[in-house]
């Protein structure tokens, strides 16, 4: 963030984020660079994991 006040001011109006709402922020920047047929496979990768699917034998892109 560029303006030091602006931040200060969200700093004291609404606290620190939580270390886990940084991360999710984090992933969300990492996922959102990932070529469209990546994010698909990461997407299908966790609703595998979600529902308790074996994972696929076969790399990923």
């Amino acid at each position: 963030m560029k303006n030091i006040e602006f931040a200060a001011e969200l700093h004291l109006k609404l606290g620190a984020p939580a270390s886990s709402t940084v991360e999710s922020l984090r992933l969300m920047r990492a996922f959102l660079k990932l070529a469209p047929r990546q994010r698909f496979e990461v997407i299908k990768l966790v609703e595998d994991l979600a529902t308790d699917e074996s994972l696929p034998e076969y790399p990923l892109s």
